[in-house]
């Protein structure tokens, strides 16, 4: 049960940050705004202000939340719409109201990301890495190969890595039975490459390929600005590498986790509070990320849309946009129901 509301609590917060980014933005361009919810589905509870427009309303499934706004879709027998004044509507203001509006979703995610990794940096202390090889011990298979401690591991599979992140990330895209091509340079500034399996730990149930990092503990408030955007670069990075990674086949959807994912690793991090908070910023920025990807039913692939009117001085129409965006919206249903699936599989 705690899970469950730990989990409700994270999901909540971030689709809200996210939700408000429009609704606010909505606001100051002087769109009129129908709905702010959270969650989909059956409404559960709902409430206007005193000479607001808008009506908040939390529904029952909570995976997620819209605002819905004047002039967003197409429905020629819209009534509602048709009683909401033109300059009112979204597709009747500037090219820059418009933008704002699509990417203030994804904007406020890195923000949540950013000041919740700053909490970490300034209460835990920041902890930054390289990607020096320290702390490797006789039976790793790394130190087997040939390396040492000190040596500076500078590529995996023949793609660059700088700290600990990176390798991780490389690590994760090869598999963790795969067979490993590391490229070290030693402190004599020779570069040697070896070839290794990974081990498999019967205890912790995993394989590892002892690539150990020197890592530096660091406190304050200066570090723990530094630490908050150096560790949010480095996650959008490891998210680029996995959508490429997805595209060209390196990676497989069965990777990927939906809902059911996230309520088993919230169910592993809540006893920590460094956990939750890492766990919440990643998820917040994760979703940025998504969102701006020119995918239709993104942010971005609105977006994208809108930039291409600009660039051609062609308005797609609405009705079109509007085929567009649900047509994606089902493909992205059905992979959430898919990825939702296999995890619900492999918790039994």
């Amino acid at each position: 049960m705690v899970t469950l509301i730990i989990f409700l609590l994270i999901l909540g917060l971030i689709v809200f940050i996210h939700e408000f980014g429009h609704f606010i933005m909505a606001k100051k361009a002087g769109i009129h705004v129908f709905e702010f919810s959270l969650g989909f589905g059956p409404k559960l509870f709902s409430f206007r202000r005193k000479n607001d427009e808008t009506e908040y309303m939390i529904k029952l499934i909570p995976l997620g939340g819209y605002v819905a706004l004047a002039g967003e879709t197409y429905d020629e027998n819209d009534e509602e719409l048709k009683k909401i004044p033109e300059d009112k509507r979204l597709y009747n203001k500037s090219f820059l109201r418009q933008l704002s509006v699509m990417v203030a979703g994804v904007f406020n995610n890195f923000v949540l990301g950013i000041i919740l990794l700053f909490v970490i940096g300034l209460c835990f202390g920041s902890t930054f890495t390289t990607n020096e090889l320290n702390g490797m011990e006789k039976d790793y298979p790394l130190y087997v190969a040939g390396a040492r401690n000190g040596d500076r591991v500078i590529s995996i599979n023949d793609k660059k890595v700088r700290d600990f992140d990176d390798i991780q990330t490389r690590i994760a895209i090869a598999g963790e039975k795969s067979t490993l091509k590391v490229k070290v340079q030693d402190k004599n500034n020779k570069i040697k490459t070896y070839k290794i399996k990974p081990n498999y730990d019967k205890k912790d149930k995993r394989y590892y390929y002892g690539i150990s990092i020197k890592t530096e503990h660091k406190t304050g408030f200066i570090s723990a600005i530094k630490y908050a955007f150096v560790k949010f670069v480095s996650i959008y990075k490891s998210l680029i590498l996995i959508i490429i990674s997805l595209f060209t086949g390196k990676l497989g959807v069965d990777s990927l986790s939906g809902p059911v994912g996230i309520y088993s690793v919230v169910g592993v991090a809540k006893s920590s509070m460094y956990s939750l908070l890492y766990l919440t910023a990643y998820l917040s920025i994760n979703v940025g990320f998504m969102n701006i990807l020119p995918f239709p039913a993104f942010d971005g692939g609105r977006a994208f849309l809108l930039i291409i009117e600009k660039i051609t001085g062609k308005k797609v129409p609405l009705k079109v946009e509007t085929i567009i965006n649900n047509i994606g919206f089902i493909l992205l249903m059905g992979l959430m129901v898919f990825v939702s699936i296999k995890d619900v599989i492999k918790l039994f």
